[in-house]
């Protein structure tokens, strides 16, 4: 099926079955790719049907769909007419491993950081309404994403702005490691409610229609109906800030994903589609060890072992020696941005669970957390990569520098890393 698939247009043409067909090629396609090239595998792998529904609803580039992160975008890029360009990621002078704007029109906007793609969508939005055009502004966000400062500031303004845009939240319950924090909870609960009623768009319009009564009966209902979602659903986040919460729904049923994703185009106002995905989808490997296989070199498919073992790095140097020095030092701590895999914390979390932080992905909270704790007499060490260390320079001076606290920052992945030619990582 994925033979017959060029383009968005061919896409369009396919029935639901021949999708599901065409999903299982993708996950094909992409596995064989990813296993000899390297690649983010496991995101990639969970966002398959989602990504298919997507295209099949909307009609890019016209419509705006903003890719938080952007290494969840192979599919994307597979549909969008960069199928015979897959071979070349990760090689020099390559396809990009990440939305890039100036390699494909559908690709609207450069993403390498996580949590940014509420904000931009939501400006995109304004300004399509500003020039009064009237396509939809799509963020595809990963829920570890969330944790993000700027993914909650946006949030709080696209819900206040009453703005028309849809923000898709990929909820696969892993970032990188394990999401922790209020926001992880909150979903956990969302997670549960499968029960969750749907607003009905067509009835809404046919009820408005009746005279006198129509418009009243339908705020008398709507108040009814809240009154029982918040009932059923503790804590809703979403729509106490102004969203349309819709779902959550099953992020691997195309029909199901199509028919949400097509109510979401006839709301007004900020829209929040909750999908549930599974990192590593049709991988069974992946699918156990979605951190693993997050980001990986070449592997072996049969086996999912890496072709070339990887030697002791820097990451691993600084966690064995943060071990032997956290033994003779007890004010010492470790903070991570949900990164203990990647910065070499694995071990010290085993060996001192009591201190080390984990605080999702939000290097700013970690610069600053790190401060506090300094100027109390802990000897905080903060491991972060150094593209992501550029989210913390106003902390690094503020917090830290100017008053000279004793906070120790260890700089991963800095420097010109070969196959890893891009803005980041990060997780999804």
């Amino acid at each position: 099926m994925l033979e017959k698939v060029n383009s968005i247009e061919d896409l369009k043409k396919l029935t639901i079955e021949d999708k599901k067909v065409l999903a299982k090629d993708l996950r094909e396609f992409i596995l064989k790719i990813v296993s000899e090239n390297g690649g983010h595998l496991a995101s990639n792998l969970g966002v398959v049907e989602l990504t298919i529904a997507l295209h099949s609803v909307f009609n890019v580039p016209e419509d705006k769909i903003v890719w938080d992160v952007g290494h969840q975008a192979y599919v994307h890029k597979i549909l969008t007419g960069r199928k015979d360009k897959m071979s070349t990621l990760r090689k020099l002078n390559g396809i990009a491993g990440f939305p890039k704007t100036n390699e494909e029109e559908s690709d609207c906007f450069n993403t390498g950081h996580s949590s940014t793609s509420i904000s931009v969508a939501l400006g995109m939005a304004r300004a399509r309404d500003i020039k009064d055009e009237n396509n939809s502004v799509i963020a595809v966000i990963g829920d570890g994403a969330l944790t993000g400062g700027m993914a909650l500031e946006a949030l709080n303004d696209a819900g206040y702005s009453g703005t028309r845009m849809t923000v898709i939240l990929n909820d696969n319950e892993m970032s990188i490691s394990k999401n922790i924090g209020g926001m992880n909870m909150l979903l956990s609960k969302l997670r549960t409610k499968r029960t969750y009623t749907k607003s009905s768009v067509s009835i809404k319009k046919i009820i408005n229609k009746i005279p006198v009564v129509g418009k009243p009966f339908v705020k008398v209902v709507q108040r009814v109906k809240r009154s029982i979602k918040q009932l059923i659903i503790p804590k809703m986040f979403f729509e106490d800030i102004g969203f349309r919460y819709l779902g959550p729904v099953d992020g691997h049923n195309i029909e199901e994903l199509e028919r949400m994703l097509k109510i979401t185009k006839e709301l007004d106002g900020p829209v929040l589609l909750h999908v549930l995905t599974k990192k590593g989808k049709g991988y069974e490997i992946a699918e156990n060890n979605p951190d693993k296989y997050h980001a990986t070199s070449p592997f072996d498919i049969e086996t999912g072992e890496v072709k070339k073992k990887k030697k002791k790095d820097y990451s691993k140097v600084f966690g064995d020696k943060l071990i032997e020095l956290a033994k003779n030092n007890k004010n010492i701590v470790a903070i991570t941005a949900s990164m203990k895999d990647g910065t070499g914390l694995k071990e010290f979390q085993k060996e001192f669970p009591d201190r080390f932080f984990d605080i999702g992905i939000a290097e700013q909270h970690a610069v600053g957390l790190a401060a506090g704790m300094a100027k109390e007499g802990l000897i905080p060490f903060v491991p972060i990569y150094s593209s992501f260390y550029q989210r913390a320079y106003d902390q690094v001076i503020h917090d830290v520098a100017i008053q000279n606290l004793p906070v120790i920052m260890l700089v991963d992945r800095a420097g010109i890393v070969g196959q890893d030619r891009r803005n980041s990582s990060r997780r999804i």
